[in-house]
C-alpha cells in the first residue's frame, strides 16, 4: 500500500497539533508560552484557515451537486405513472365496451 504525499503532509500536520496538546497535557508547553509563541500561533491560523478553507470548498461543492444536478423521478415513481397510464387506458377500453353494450355511461371527469 503506497502513500500518497498529501496523507503524508496532513499526517505530519496532525502529528505536530497532537504533540502540541499532549505538551499542554503534561504541562511540558503551559498556554501562555503557546499563544505568546509567535511561530505556533501562527501555525494554528494556518492550520484553521487551510481545514476552514477545505471545508467550505466541499460544503460549496455539495451544494453545487444538488442544485446543479437533473432530479429526476425515482424508479418507484416511474413505475407509478406507467401504472397510471395503463389504468387510464383499461378505463377507455372499458368505457368503449360499456358503449358497445349500451350500459349506462358515467360522466368523464378525468380531473381526478
Amino acid at each position: 500500500m503506497r502513500v500518497s504525499r498529501w496523507t503524508l503532509l496532513w499526517l505530519l500536520i496532525v502529528g505536530v497539533l497532537v504533540a502540541i496538546w499532549v505538551g499542554v497535557l503534561f504541562q511540558w508547553i503551559t498556554p501562555g508560552n503557546l499563544v505568546t509563541s509567535f511561530l505556533g500561533f501562527v501555525f494554528g491560523l494556518v492550520v484553521i484557515a487551510i481545514l476552514a478553507i477545505i471545508g467550505a470548498v466541499f460544503l460549496g461543492m455539495v451544494i453545487s451537486h444538488r442544485i446543479m444536478s437533473g432530479q429526476g423521478f425515482t424508479p418507484f415513481e416511474e413505475e407509478m405513472l406507467k401504472m397510471r397510464q395503463e389504468v387510464r387506458e383499461l378505463r377507455d377500453r372499458l368505457d368503449d365496451i360499456a358503449a358497445k353494450l349500451g350500459a349506462p355511461s358515467e360522466p368523464k371527469d378525468r380531473s381526478r
